[in-house]
């Protein structure tokens, strides 16, 4: 695959890219002079072939270099090894909780993905570093790329537990973490550092790259939520740092339906299409007044499909609200749904049959769905009343 610089940017670029080292995910190079590349990631479940073969078409057709997929238990791995038989995408999975499965999806996949944040959950007598360890073994076995994954939404809990703000427990978690890939000796990774906030993601990545500047960063603004503010959210950061030599391949984060998710792919592409030629469309930082609503990606870790239109439901019901300060997050999983919601001033986060309603770090109840947009009204009524509004 020609990795350069396509020739409508190449002419006057408006880019002038970090010289960081490479990192290869198959025949993909990822940093220095190497395209910015784009990953999706299915919205599918992964057990469901028919469904994600699909997806997996879509995503590739319109353009996506690495498209993710969610693994969780040996059954997701057993689907993984079907799916990989009819398609030659490069493949990436989230180990989530699970390490071990590590060994499992290697012969299927060209890059693994894990949370420092998550790691805890599994075997916790085991040292963390040695799960890392584990994790290394294999993609090196199996010329693997790796990604270190810190989101500001699912932090470590150890690095938490020492009472620092959520920028100093990412950035302490990622210098961890690449301490542990020297100790290995292992360059094959990248790192990204993401949050919901688009002005935390643009000051992480760029102390990041000013501490680290070597290594290639993902750039992500997760639970950038619905279009047309989730793209807004996204392009604020990414303009900013693109137009640094800051990020080395990207996703673009959206609350989608399955049928939309190759939009992910095709906004990335515009932004980096837009930068290179000299077009900024967003501002130099994201202002927090009235009304903001955090929803995380569509994808194949959501409970329950009905998310997608409970997050649509819950923007057109609040529209009421817009003119008020006020963050609602609207998460589709366990993973970062605990996370986000408990830095909201109302939180919604959706198990298979039933809603978690949060008032900060306060469980109010758990609702149906059909309950659920009811009572959110009602707080966040309260939550007014109570500032005086």
């Amino acid at each position: 695959m020609n990795n350069a610089v396509p020739d409508s940017t190449a002419s006057t670029p408006k880019i002038t890219r970090r010289k960081t080292r490479v990192v290869r995910v198959g025949d993909l190079t990822i940093g220095d002079t190497s395209h910015i590349s784009v990953q999706s990631m299915c919205a599918t479940k992964t057990q469901d072939l028919e469904a994600t073969r699909k997806q997996i078409a879509l995503l590739e057709e319109h353009g996506a270099d690495i498209i993710r997929i969610a693994i969780d238990s040996r059954r997701d791995v057993e689907a993984l090894a079907e799916l990989r038989q009819g398609t030659s995408a490069r493949l990436v999975v989230d180990l989530q909780e699970s390490y071990k499965l590590a060994k499992s999806v290697a012969p299927f996949v060209q890059k693994i993905r894990y949370n420092p944040g998550h790691l805890f959950h599994h075997e916790k007598e085991v040292p963390i570093f040695e799960k890392v360890k584990h994790i290394v073994g294999v993609a090196r076995e199996h010329d693997l790329a790796l990604r270190i994954g810190v989101n500001f939404g699912s932090l470590d809990p150890a690095q938490a537990a020492l009472g620092k703000d959520r920028f100093d427990i990412a950035l302490e978690s990622a210098r961890e973490h690449i301490g542990y890939m020297e100790d290995l000796g292992f360059e094959n990774y990248v790192v990204s550092l993401k949050s919901s906030d688009p002005n935390d993601v643009m000051d992480i990545n760029l102390r990041f790259a000013q501490e680290f500047p070597m290594i290639p960063l993902h750039l992500g603004v997760t639970e950038a939520g619905m279009l047309p503010l989730g793209e807004v959210k996204t392009r604020i950061a990414f303009e900013n740092l693109l137009a640094q030599g800051i990020g080395d391949t990207m996703r673009v984060s959206l609350t989608l339906p399955h049928a939309e998710k190759f939009q992910e792919v095709a906004i990335a592409k515009k932004i980096i299409s837009d930068v290179y030629a000299g077009r900024f469309r967003s501002v130099p930082r994201f202002v927090h007044e009235g009304l903001n609503i955090i929803s995380c990606p569509s994808c194949s870790r959501v409970e329950n499909e009905a998310f997608v239109v409970l997050a649509q439901q819950v923007r057109e019901m609040t529209q009421v609200f817009k003119e008020q300060n006020l963050t609602i997050a609207v998460m589709g999983c366990r993973v970062n749904g605990p996370g986000e919601t408990d830095d909201a001033d109302l939180g919604l986060w959706c198990a298979p049959n039933h809603v978690n309603l949060k008032r900060g770090k306060t469980l109010v109840g758990q609702f149906s769905y059909e309950e659920i947009l009811p009572k959110l009204k009602a707080e966040i009524h309260d939550v007014l009343a109570q500032r005086g509004q």
